[in-house]
């Protein structure tokens, strides 16, 4: 409850408040839209794809794998760590593993 009455508090400080037109929950609203654009930027994802043949596939250094697939229509496979994939079936021809980092910190 401290919380809402500090972020009414400085409503009028970070110039949220206008009469114009903009009823109270308009103004609440703004002041919430504002509070997490500025708290809480985008995250902006670099993803790539990486195959390789076998059962195996690693991302490249600073990516962790988001998504793993296999050939020969295998549909079990598990994350090694968390950038390196392995399918489970027997005699798999190929690997592939949608990785991805955080490019804004």
């Amino acid at each position: 409850m401290k919380i809402y009455m500090a972020i009414l508090l400085l409503l009028p400080l970070l110039g949220l408040v206008n009469g114009h037109g903009c009823d109270e929950a308009c103004t609440v609203e703004n002041a919430i839209k504002y509070l997490v654009e500025h708290t809480y930027p985008v995250p902006e994802l670099d993803c790539t794809t990486v195959n390789a043949r076998g059962a195996d596939v690693s991302c490249p250094t600073g990516y962790l794998a988001t998504g793993c697939s296999c050939g020969m229509a295998c549909g079990s496979w598990n994350l090694v760590g968390k950038s390196q994939c392995h399918c489970q079936c027997a005699n798999i021809d190929w690997t592939s593993a949608v990785c991805c980092r955080n490019v804004r910190s």
